[in-house]
Order: structure tokens, then sequence, then C-alpha cells
């Protein structure tokens, strides 16, 4: 693909800009010209608690405290669900006997969303950490696990081929071959995961937390104060979006031979 101009790259910060302006003039223009003024605060309003929450706490923790525990929480869960995610993908991808005996519990269990796991994950784990830190793995797993079986799958046979005629081992034809040739796949798999996991933050934080991002939004909900709940969704919104930038740069810098976009 060919690499963008700095020209180029100005033009889309630019676009990218004018874009989050206008979605502030249109939420301001809605909630002062319209009825949702009586129901709905502004961004103003939002702002400016928000900055206040980073030195006055909400709960226990001003806004710092409630990133840690959930970042935390996702790192754990995430990292969790990617190791074990590429492993059970690349085994179903390259093994026909690993595919036959994981893969028709895989598409079993993949349709079923994280929060539906609630109930079962209060059963099995009560209500410490351990059951935020299943139910954000259960919501990164699946996609981990889904890509890396389709980058395993997807490997030119006549790499493979080649390798084995030149006698190459089995570890170097994956460490050299598959794993390789699997990478693009799994980070595209790796980056949906991990917005997941941060979405799958508020279900997880609804089991038994006293602290964290989607503990503010329930704590906002249950108390009717929406601009707390906005608050919330504001530092979910940000906060992912770095994560997300972040999970780019990674796979542009461990992928360089394969994009040239960016």
């Amino acid at each position: 693909m060919r690499k963008m101009t700095v020209s180029e790259k100005a033009e889309k910060s630019v676009y990218a800009a004018l874009a989050i302006a206008t979605f502030f003039l249109a939420w301001a223009f809605i909630t002062t010209f319209t009825a949702a003024r009586e129901t709905t605060p502004g961004p103003v309003q939002v702002i400016r608690l928000l900055f206040t929450s980073f030195f006055e706490p909400i709960g226990r923790y001003t806004i710092y405290g409630h990133l840690y525990y959930s970042l935390r929480r996702v790192l754990v869960g995430y990292t969790v669900a990617a190791v074990s995610g590429i492993v059970v993908g690349i085994s179903m991808g390259t093994s026909r006997y690993a595919e036959a005996i994981i893969k028709p519990l895989f598409e079993l269990i993949r349709p079923i969303p994280p929060i539906a796991w609630i109930p079962l994950v209060i059963l099995w784990f009560g209500v410490g950490e351990l059951p935020k830190y299943a139910i954000i793995f259960i919501g990164s797993f699946t996609n981990i696990t889904l890509n890396a079986y389709t980058g395993a799958q997807r490997v030119d046979p006549t790499l493979i081929g080649c390798a084995r005629m030149l006698g190459t081992s089995d570890r170097d034809i994956f460490l050299r071959v598959i794993l390789p040739s699997s990478l693009p796949q799994i980070f595209a798999g790796m980056q949906v995961a991990l917005s997941t996991a941060w979405m799958a933050v508020l279900a997880a934080e609804m089991v038994g937390a006293q602290e964290g991002c989607g503990w503010i939004i329930l704590r906002g909900s249950d108390t009717t104060n929406i601009p707390l709940v906005l608050v919330g969704m504001v530092v979910i919104g940000v906060v992912g979006l770095v994560l997300a930038t972040l999970m780019r740069e990674a796979e542009r810098r461990l992928c360089s031979w394969n994009r040239m976009d960016v």
C-alpha cells in the first residue's frame, strides 16, 4: 500500500479535529435550544465536572484512581486472553485434531456476550476481582482466537512446502513461516479485542465494584446524576481511543513489512 505523505496526514488530522468540534457544537446546540436541555447537560457542564474529578473524589477516588482500577482489570483480563487466544487459535489453524476437538466448543461459546456470563461468573468466583478479570477475558478471548485461527489457516502452503523441502524443522517452520505470516491477522484481532475488553469494563464493574470508570456510570445512573454518567462515558471513550491508537502503533512497528499506509 502507498505510504501517506506529510500533507495527507495533516489533512487527515484536520478532518478529525473538525469532526470532533462539530460533535461538540451539535451537542451544545441540542442541549441549549431543544427540549433535551431539560434532561441532558451540555458539554461545558460535563467538561467542568470532568476536570473537577481530577482533584475531587467520586466515591473513594479521584478519576486517576478509577482509571487505575479499570486499566488494571483490562490489562490482566486482556493479557490472559491474548496469550491463550493466540495459542488456541494457532493450534486450531495448524492441527486438524485440535480443530476437530476445539472448534465446535469455540463456535458454541463465541456468540454469547460477556454480560450474559455475569450470573455464572458470580456463582463461580464470588464478587471480588477475579470475576471482573473473567468477564474481560471472555470479551477478549473470542476475537483473538478467531483471528489467530484465520491467520494460521491463510498461511501460504507453498511457503511451508518449500521450507520442508529445504529440511527446516517443524519448530523453525512455526517460528519463521507460520507465526510471521499470521501476525497481521493476530494484531487485527488483538485490536478489536482490546476495544471489546475496554467496553466490557462496564459489565465487569457491575460485579460488586466500588471503583472504576464503569462504576462511575453506574453510580451516576443510581443517583440520577446524568453529568456523572456522561463523565464516565467521556473517560471510557477517550481512554478507548488512546488504547486503540497505541495498539495500531504497535502493529505498525512490529508489522512494518506488511503495512506501509501509515
